[in-house]
């Protein structure tokens, strides 16, 4: 789980990312959920659209997907959406410390 703080830094990450999927009319398989472990390992950080003809809104893909793949959502904005999580092997992303 990340912090308000961590989130904030994600967002300002994610702002410049182009989107690296595109959710459509086939929907969220089991493919799609093995593109994203892959592209989290690479890359940590995810921008998804959602398009129009997608049975799912922005909110319920991303949702779908976190829990699918344990990811934490950043942010949702209109048919838009952040994914995190650190990569197992090559983590890239420092997150601002927790405090205790």
């Amino acid at each position: 789980m990340i912090t308000t703080k961590q989130r904030s830094y994600l967002k300002s990450l994610a702002h410049h990312l182009q989107p690296i999927f595109q959710i459509g009319k086939g929907g969220i398989s089991e493919n799609v959920i093995i593109q994203y472990e892959e592209a989290f390992e690479t890359k940590e950080l995810i921008k998804t659209s959602v398009l129009n003809n997608s049975e799912f809104n922005a909110k319920e893909a991303c949702e779908l997907i976190a829990e699918k793949t344990h990811a934490d959502i950043v942010q949702v904005i209109g048919s838009k959406f952040v994914l995190y999580r650190p990569s197992r092997k090559n983590r890239k992303i420092e997150l601002p410390v927790k405090k205790r």
